[in-house]
């Protein structure tokens, strides 16, 4: 079994898509919510775009990433989940992100985020359009956030 594929990463997974769908009213990954169990987590580690979250700690440490995340941060599972959030931006970037988050926190969720950030090799690169959202539990508490975003450029 491979660690996207536990209960705890199902259940985020599912987290996330919920999540989204309550901010955006319409599904990230058509049809993914109706799949259950493995073939949920295949469908989001494998899905054609980023997609990432992070937990709700006072210094948030990232707990998802699909196979476009890992691939374009250069992280394995191991690392990406042992990784504070704020580390995916460079230091000069760090408090744009950080205002960035708390007006997603007091929204619930931006749709069209453009921003520079940086993988585990040191290379810099803007992702745009964006999308950035709340995580909610299954009582409606936010848990955390999450991004997705299928455009990027390296620079």
């Amino acid at each position: 079994m491979q660690p996207w594929q536990t209960p705890a990463a199902i259940l985020q997974v599912r987290r996330i898509l919920t999540s989204y769908r309550h901010w955006f009213a319409h599904d990230l990954i058509p049809g993914a919510l109706d799949l259950e169990g493995e073939e949920l987590a295949e469908a989001a580690y494998h899905a054609p775009r980023t997609l990432l979250s992070h937990g709700s700690q006072p210094d948030p440490i990232l707990n998802y990433g699909n196979a476009a995340t890992l691939a374009l941060w250069g992280y394995s599972w191991e690392e990406l989940t042992a990784t504070p959030s704020r580390l995916t931006a460079e230091p000069m970037e760090r408090s744009a992100r950080q205002r960035f988050l708390e007006q997603v926190n007091s929204q619930g969720y931006v749709a069209d985020y453009r921003g520079i950030r940086i993988a585990k090799n040191g290379q810099r690169f803007c992702i745009e359009q964006a999308a950035v959202w709340n995580v909610l539990d299954e009582q409606g508490e936010k848990i955390g956030q999450a991004a997705s975003f299928s455009r990027w450029k390296f620079i």
